[in-house]
């Protein structure tokens, strides 16, 4: 009898072994699978190159995170959809990412009109929404009374009296045209523009809109050179502005324009033509022969990530990669400060941060409840295109 048990005895032991064992196993699994991060951008189109930066920016920082040991104990890993530009495909990238995919933050791309659709979406579900480009006054300002959306980027309102204030100062601006995308992105600046001229006691020479598809706008700055113009304050992303400087070129007006940074957002020197250059607009960073130590730091991880790295030109638009690097490093720290996953946790690690040396600036207190823009007016500074490069113009 005690030898037909005996077997069984074994086979019981080892049936439980195995059992313990395999939920070590599965608890090890769970202890290392990893926080996922999403990011809704253009991922192909005339925008795929900004797209790109931010991608690369997230990339490096979320190396650099999983190097020192992650977040809780736990890599991060990122997570992409391409909304081609497109509100409606940008929603519903989002909510797949955070629905199905699971992210505990998401970042968000390039277009205002995208992010102002996505905005709803991340306050209804408390998954906390961080802006790394789109400069929509009101993606963060969007009224909501439990607020989910951050950013480190330009703001609309700031950079519409930078843009302003940079042009009467050097320009000799006194009566300039405004030169709009048709969108909210060119409502959101044609509002802010007229405040801060109203602010110097100066007019403007009338309003005109540019489309994504425009291949000719000699019409609408014709209209504004005969109505005095003496400079164009310009809102749109590469397409458009590239055909801003050929349809001046057309016409022989050499006029100034001072732009948003919509043309750091692609191939803008090679669709421009020749006279790229003639286009001052403003940025948040700018990769230079003279870096910062951290500076050099991401340059060099992003020529070891990345082979086509080689020189400065390589690394337009700048501004996409370091937005989107001190971005995550604040996302990160909001996390470990929340301890959790949890949207609303996470949300408020965000006002926890005190400071971050980070590669834009050093950020002291960057977030709070009634302050979800880690950068102000302060922060930024203005270039243009020397050849393929953008080039930081001395203040």
């Amino acid at each position: 009898m005690s030898s037909l048990h005996a077997p069984f005895k074994r086979l019981l032991s080892s049936a439980a072994l195995a059992m313990a064992f395999n939920l070590v196993l599965g608890q090890a699994a769970q202890a290392v699978e990893p926080i996922k991060v999403g990011l809704v951008a253009a991922l192909s189109g005339q925008s795929a190159k900004s797209g790109e930066a931010l991608t690369r920016g997230l990339s490096i920082a979320i190396d650099e995170v999983n190097a020192a040991g992650g977040v809780l104990g736990r890599p991060l890993e990122l997570v992409r959809r391409d909304d081609e530009s497109n509100p409606s495909k940008g929603m519903l990238a989002a909510r797949e990412l955070v629905q199905r995919e699971k992210v505990t933050v998401l970042f968000g791309g390039l277009d205002t009109p995208v992010s102002l659709a996505i905005v709803p979406l991340a306050n209804q579900l408390k998954v906390p929404f961080m802006g790394i480009w789109a400069a929509g006054t009101k993606i963060t300002e969007n009224g909501a009374k439990d607020n989910y959306v951050f950013r480190v980027s330009a703001v609309d309102e700031w950079v519409d009296e930078a843009l302003v204030d940079y042009g009467v100062r050097t320009q000799g601006m006194k009566k300039p045209g405004l030169i709009l995308i048709n969108n909210p992105w060119g409502e959101s600046n044609e509002a802010g523009f007229k405040r801060a001229l109203e602010k110097r006691g100066l007019a403007n020479a009338g309003v005109e809109r540019i489309q994504d598809s425009d291949l000719d706008v000699v019409p609408q700055l014709t209209r504004l050179k005969e109505a005095g113009a003496d400079s164009l304050l310009m809102v749109g992303n590469v397409g458009p502005s590239a055909q801003v400087v050929k349809s001046l070129d057309r016409m022989g007006w050499n006029v100034p324009v001072v732009s948003h940074w919509g043309p750091a957002g692609g191939r803008f020197g090679e669709l421009a033509g020749p006279n790229a250059g003639r286009v001052h607009f403003i940025q948040t960073f700018v990769f230079t022969d003279h870096n910062s130590p951290r500076g050099d730091a991401v340059l060099n991880a992003l020529k070891a990530r990345y082979p086509e790295v080689k020189s400065l030109a390589d690394v337009t638009p700048a501004v996409g990669i370091a937005n989107a690097y001190d971005a995550l490093h604040l996302a990160a720290l909001a996390i470990a400060k929340a301890g959790n996953t949890d949207g609303p946790a996470v949300r408020d690690g965000f006002y926890g941060i005190t400071d971050y040396a980070g590669l834009i600036k050093d950020y002291r207190q960057p977030f709070s409840a009634d302050k979800h823009d880690a950068l102000g007016a302060n922060d930024y500074v203005f270039s243009h295109f020397v050849g393929d490069q953008i080039v930081p113009i001395a203040p």
